[in-house]
């Protein structure tokens, strides 16, 4: 379904209880059916949007920041990121699919759009939970950033394998350190928040990681 310049694609019915916005870069394209289908498993009832990014590194930095391995650095234009999805995709899909007005929306993905997820929600309170597998919480700035500007999101699930922070790359070797700050901060603060740690690096089962965040969020938590 093309939504402003983007073709989205759409997974679920109408009137479904939660929406799950993902947003995907090119590399993600091959396993998102999967993904969904593993999610489906929660046997909620729920519409999934897959919403493309074009420059992956760009649209989902909060702001800039050089290159920290290969040689492209971070635009910083995830503020325009979240106005597509707040005033074209969200709108576009309530009225599409006749979801009611308030419809628990729950922001996902993984890696920079796991950041991306966790840093929209400092910005808006529009979402019902934040599903970030893997999220680059190693992004400079970002923790004193989250310090200032708390998460709003009452559900958020975190993860991160269990070899990303034995990295010779410093920068990212911060990311376990980080993501376990991020989890107390939000359990001190009464969310309803879990980190899971899965077995092996960045780049092992995203589509599974990914599945695993949003069905978490969507369960009922005591």
């Amino acid at each position: 379904m093309q939504i402003g310049n983007r073709p989205c694609r759409i997974y679920g019915e109408a009137h479904a209880e939660y929406l799950l916005l993902q947003m995907t870069g090119e590399h993600e394209l091959q396993s998102i059916d999967h993904e969904v289908t593993v999610t489906a498993q929660s046997g909620r009832n729920f519409l999934f949007a897959a919403v493309p990014v074009e420059s992956w590194n760009d649209a989902l930095s909060p702001w800039e920041a050089p290159a920290v391995w290969g040689k492209q650095g971070f635009g910083g234009n995830a503020a325009d990121t979240l106005r597509f999805l707040t005033e074209q995709v969200i709108p576009t899909l309530k009225q599409q699919f006749e979801l009611s007005e308030n419809i628990k929306i729950i922001l996902g993905g993984y890696s920079l759009a796991g950041l991306f997820a966790l840093w929209a929600s400092t910005q808006i309170n529009l979402f019902y939970g934040v599903a970030a597998a893997s999220p680059s919480v190693w992004f400079p700035g970002w923790m004193e950033f989250e310090q200032r500007h708390p998460i709003q999101a009452q559900h958020i699930y975190l993860s991160l394998g269990d070899k990303e922070e034995h990295t010779k790359n410093a920068v990212m070797a911060a990311v376990g350190n980080n993501i376990r700050t991020l989890h107390s901060r939000l359990a001190e603060r009464g969310a309803d928040c879990t980190l899971e740690w899965n077995s092996g690096g960045h780049f092992k089962d995203a589509d599974l990681r990914t599945a695993k965040a949003f069905r978490w969020v969507m369960a009922e938590h005591a």
